[in-house]
């Protein structure tokens, strides 16, 4: 049984200490992160810096060597409740191998509130919602290899949508997403934060996105050098470690699981 937690206390996401090595190259040199109820985070730095991995040690795909996490109060290595978390990875051009249409893979971010495998009446709402949210209503039977990269990534958030999580956490969301799609993926997360869900945000660039962020973490060679203002709040160049170099191409592929 999870333990008790008080939302007025604890905060949804909480890094403290965090280190962590990639073969014998250190990434993370002893990260602190918190994310409150309701809040928008965004982490910005360098390509390097360390943001993709700290977020994948937040969801436990990456190992710490020292430092802990915790997700809605409970220890991360005895969180359970998945369901309440939606994951958005970094796109890929190998999504267009996936032989699946956009409800599929869509509805594999419902199976964490499945009960059985079986879908509901009201999880296939979810679904149709999630869908109807990133705007491609009209491709749901269409298969994702007939998509552009700017939708591809909209189905990508829409599967986290589907289990209608009270977190976000997105690598990336924006890269190479052609402006439609950001227009559309801004309104998608401006809903969802109008209706209390906490987000933590990889972000090279604020975009569209910057009227939602409530505060800015900076990573320089896996060290925090700034937690605080958004950076067009302080000025660019007030925050050390920050460019605008565009980010390499994703490595993370379309797979049908939340964490998988």
């Amino acid at each position: 049984m999870e333990p008790v937690t008080d939302p007025a206390v604890d905060p949804v996401i909480s890094v403290s200490g965090a280190r962590a090595t990639l073969g014998t190259r250190p990434v993370l040199r002893g990260v602190d992160l918190t994310v409150g109820h309701g809040e928008v985070v965004a982490l910005l730095g360098a390509n390097g810096s360390g943001k993709s991995t700290a977020v994948r040690s937040v969801i436990g795909q990456v190992p710490l060597t020292s430092g802990s996490i915790e997700l809605f109060g409970t220890p991360l290595r005895r969180f359970r409740q998945w369901a309440r978390v939606g994951y958005v990875p970094q796109r890929t051009t190998a999504a267009s191998g996936v032989p699946a249409t956009v409800r599929e893979v869509v509805s594999a971010g419902r199976l964490s509130r499945t009960r059985f495998g079986l879908s509901s009446r009201a999880d296939k709402a979810a679904v149709e919602r999630a869908i109807a949210l990133v705007g491609l209503a009209d491709r749901a039977r269409d298969s994702v290899t007939a998509l552009s990269g700017g939708q591809h990534q909209r189905v990508l958030i829409a599967r986290a949508l589907a289990s209608e999580p009270e977190l976000l956490i997105m690598d990336e969301p924006m890269a190479g997403v052609d402006l439609v799609s950001q227009e559309i993926l801004a309104s998608t997360l401006r809903d969802q934060v109008a209706g209390g869900t906490s987000v933590l945000l990889v972000l090279h660039e604020l975009g569209p996105l910057e009227p939602l962020i409530d505060r800015a973490v900076v990573l320089r060679d896996g060290c925090v050098v700034h937690d605080g203002p958004p950076p067009t709040a302080v000025g660019q160049h007030a925050l050390p470690g920050h460019d605008h170099v565009h980010p390499h191409a994703a490595d993370e592929p379309l797979r049908t699981g939340l964490l998988t």
